[in-house]
Formats: C-alpha cells, sequence, structure tokens
C-alpha cells in the first residue's frame, strides 16, 4: 500500500464581488440582517456566460504548477460540483478538454457540500493502492445563475456564491499524508435542502408549470439543516481524531465547509475549541458548496494558519444530507 498527499492547491474566485448592499437593491434584506445570520458580508458571481469548467481551469493550473508536475502526468480527474454545465456529460469531460489529456478518465460526483471530501477520500484509495500516481480533484461552483435573487428566494440565495478549488493529490514521498477519511450520510433528509425540478420521475422533467411553481430554485428547510450540521460536524470531526489517536490540541487548524458562520461557532463550541482553530473565510466569498474546503485551505495557508507538518482536520456537512471528514498532515 501507498501512501497519498495533498501535493498542490489552487483556488479562484470571480473578480465580481457582490456585497449585501448590492443584494438589499433586489430584494428585501439589509447588510445588518445577513451577517448577524450568517456571517457573510460578500461573495464572488460570475459576469459573463461562464462554465463550471471554465472556472476551475486557473485553480487547476496552480495546483498543477504547485505540485511540480507535467499536466500529462495527470491519471484521473475527479470533480465534485452542485452545478454542472449540463445535466450529462459531467463537469470532469468539459475539463478534461480544456486541460487537452487526451484519454485521461473523469469522474463527477454529487454530494455537494461534502463534494471535496468525499472525492478526496476516492482519491486517496486510488493511490493507496497503486492504481494511480497522480489524480486532479476539483471542487467547483457556478451557483449565482442558478439563484433567486427576489424577495422570495431571500433565504437561500444571499448564501450562494461563485468559486473554484482544485488539488493534486499524489503518492507521498515524504511526511505529508492524508491519515483517513470518514464519509456518512442520511437520505431521510434529502427534500430539506434541494433542488426539486428538472424532476427525472416526471414526463416532461420540466414544464411551465414547473418553472412557474419556482421549483427550479433551492429549497432550505434552515431548521432541520442547522440541527443536523451543529451535531454532525462535532461527530464527524471526532471520529477523524479518534481514528489516528490525535488530541484537539494536536491539530493545528479545523477547516470545515463554510456553510454559515453560526454553523461555524456551534462547531467551536461543541469541540471546546478555541474559535480562531476553526477556520472561517464564509464572509469574503459565501457558500461556496464543493469549492469551500479547498478555498479555505488556499487562504487558510496563505494567512500562515498551517504550514508543513501540521495536522489538520477537514470537515464537511450538507445536501444529501451527506457530512464527512479527513484527517491530513500537510
Amino acid at each position: 500500500m501507498y501512501r497519498s498527499k495533498i501535493a498542490g492547491l489552487g483556488g479562484k474566485v470571480p473578480e465580481n464581488v457582490v456585497t449585501n448592499f448590492d443584494l438589499e437593491k433586489v430584494m428585501d434584506t439589509s447588510n445588518e440582517w445577513i451577517i448577524e445570520r450568517t456571517g457573510i458580508h460578500e461573495r464572488r458571481f460570475v459576469t459573463q456566460p461562464c462554465g463550471t469548467s471554465e472556472l476551475a481551469l486557473p485553480a487547476v493550473k496552480d495546483a498543477i504548477r504547485e505540485a511540480n508536475i507535467d499536466k500529462d502526468a495527470i491519471d484521473l480527474i475527479i470533480v465534485a460540483t452542485t452545478t454542472p454545465e449540463h445535466q450529462f456529460p459531467g463537469t470532469s469531460s468539459f475539463l478534461q478538454a480544456l486541460l487537452e489529456l487526451g484519454t485521461v478518465p473523469t469522474l463527477d460526483i454529487r454530494v455537494q457540500c461534502s463534494g471535496f471530501i468525499y472525492g478526496l477520500s476516492i482519491a486517496d484509495q486510488f493511490i493507496k493502492t497503486g492504481t494511480y500516481q497522480n489524480i486532479l480533484l476539483v471542487g467547483a461552483e457556478v451557483q449565482s445563475v442558478g439563484l433567486d435573487l427576489t424577495t422570495e428566494g431571500r433565504d437561500t440565495a444571499i448564501l450562494f456564491g461563485d468559486g473554484a478549488g482544485a488539488a493534486v493529490i499524489r503518492r507521498s514521498d515524504d511526511d505529508s499524508e492524508i491519515m483517513s477519511t470518514h464519509l456518512f450520510g442520511d437520505g431521510t433528509h434529502a427534500r430539506d435542502l434541494w433542488i426539486d425540478a428538472p424532476v427525472g420521475y416526471e414526463s416532461p422533467r420540466i414544464s411551465k408549470e414547473m418553472l412557474d411553481a419556482r421549483r427550479q430554485y433551492p429549497f432550505m428547510n434552515g431548521r432541520q439543516v442547522f440541527k443536523n450540521a451543529v451535531t454532525r460536524f462535532p461527530e464527524v470531526v471526532t471520529a477523524a481524531l479518534e481514528a489516528n489517536q490525535w488530541t484537539k490540541e494536536d491539530i493545528k487548524l479545523v477547516i470545515p465547509h463554510q456553510a454559515n458562520m453560526r454553523i461555524t461557532e456551534a462547531i467551536a463550541k461543541r469541540l471546546d475549541l478555541p474559535l480562531e482553530k476553526v477556520y472561517s473565510n464564509i464572509h469574503r466569498y459565501g457558500n461556496t458548496t464543493a469549492a469551500s474546503i479547498p478555498l479555505a485551505m488556499v487562504d487558510a495557508r496563505k494567512e500562515g494558519k498551517f504550514e508543513k507538518g501540521d495536522k489538520l482536520i477537514l470537515a464537511a456537512f450538507g445536501s444529501g444530507f451527506t457530512w464527512a471528514s479527513a484527517a491530513v498532515i500537510w
């Protein structure tokens, strides 16, 4: 069995900044109301037709450059996204074409906010078994084009932003290592955070009636999401600690999916960790779903929050419901 590690990181967000004050102009909300409930000050939206793979490409190039490999050394592309360009084929196919990678296999995974860690787990297994040596893992979202930017849709629309993060996972030749990953799900809550339409069991899949009923926009049962998130996040962080016999004092940083600042604060409280040890950049980008963990890793490292040899816990919770964690030695 080989060991795997994160060998390179990259992140990209659109240049267009959308502040809470901008949202005040199109819906009945306020900067104070959004900050109090979410911790978000601004987010990024694409400004022109831009597919998820196109937004991801600069982040991918940065990750490949940092990993110090040629792009042709990539053996597999894994993309986690909630917002593919098309129903099929997957975003990974479009990204492979942009990278001009010939016949390299591609894989899309659809577990929303937990996507990056689920993808990390898949990549880890392929590396450990010797199947592949260099895997490109991407979490990317273009969510702005699918939001209901009206008062009726404000409960979800204020939360989300566009962004992309990428990592190269490869065989470890030093002390850096993906120590363990832990994946969970509970489909009984699938309708508490979802998009109802288009619908695969109705004919036609999408109709004027569906659109008139606004079924194509995200719906969230905020109470259920918060209740489950503040329970599952600490559980899955603890699972990673126990699996590696680490204590809370051993870890340098917990990097959670950036869902809501209130959830991040609850995680810190329930784990009895100082808030500065649970990283957050949600105030800058909002909830970027599958992109949020790699974007947070990029920012945290730039800010000097962790360095070579530090022990990190990555954790996520989201639609499905799914939740996951990873223990990583950077």
